[in-house]
């Protein structure tokens, strides 16, 4: 025992000094011609990320929901947990790419902002399904807007992120839209017919059991 106590205290006699030396490095100054992105596109893509996390924590609230023993939809559950996860994996690509482009290097204590989800029940699937679908779309739109944005600037037309957006983001949001929008529709259909029973058979459905 005292051999380690020694080895430690020769380990930390040794690298210590080296160690408070890394501490108290000055910043380094590098030249920040090559970081592009103009003010109004920066601004949007911050925005960008805020709504993403918005609708992540949205998705949350209601896989949440219908978690609850009193709802138990696990189909559902599924579902709303999955996009949450997806929307996360959007604004964490969005924090990568302006990493990527120099920004996000200082004041990003207001980059994450959390705020409450805007709902937090539902009547039933159906309702927070288009509710889904409603807030896919705004998030479409803001990523269109993003895009402007970025493609407009007269000193700059930043190709490279527009590109980005447009091939990454956009067809996803499409598809998931449609998606969104045929779930509803079925699941409308199935209530018409079967009232509560059809939401029950659609619940079984969303988690790939066969009915």
């Amino acid at each position: 025992m005292k051999a380690v106590m020694l080895a430690v205290v020769s380990f930390l006699a040794v690298f210590a000094p080296a160690l408070a030396t890394q501490c108290s490095v000055a910043p380094v100054n590098v030249p920040k011609e090559w970081i592009t992105i103009h003010g109004t596109c920066r601004s949007a893509m911050r925005r960008q990320i805020q709504m993403e996390v918005r609708a992540s924590l949205q998705y949350l609230a209601m896989g949440a929901h219908f978690s609850r023993d009193g709802v138990n939809r696990p189909g559902f559950a599924k579902l709303f947990f999955d996009a949450a996860s997806e929307e996360r994996e959007h604004a964490l690509k969005l924090i990568d790419y302006l990493l990527m482009r120099g920004e996000l290097t200082s004041d990003v204590s207001s980059l994450i902002k959390i705020r409450p989800p805007e709902s937090k029940t539902w009547e039933a699937g159906v309702d927070a399904l288009e509710q889904a679908l409603m807030m896919e779309n705004e998030v479409t739109k803001s990523i269109r807007t993003v895009i402007s944005a970025c493609e407009d600037d007269p000193e700059f037309n930043d190709y490279h992120l527009v590109d980005y957006l447009t091939g990454e983001f956009l067809e996803e949001q499409y598809k998931g839209q449609r998606d969104l929008a045929g779930k509803a529709t079925t699941l409308k259909k199935m209530m018409d017919r079967h009232s509560a029973l059809g939401e029950f058979l659609f619940d079984k459905k969303l988690l790939g059991m066969d009915i």
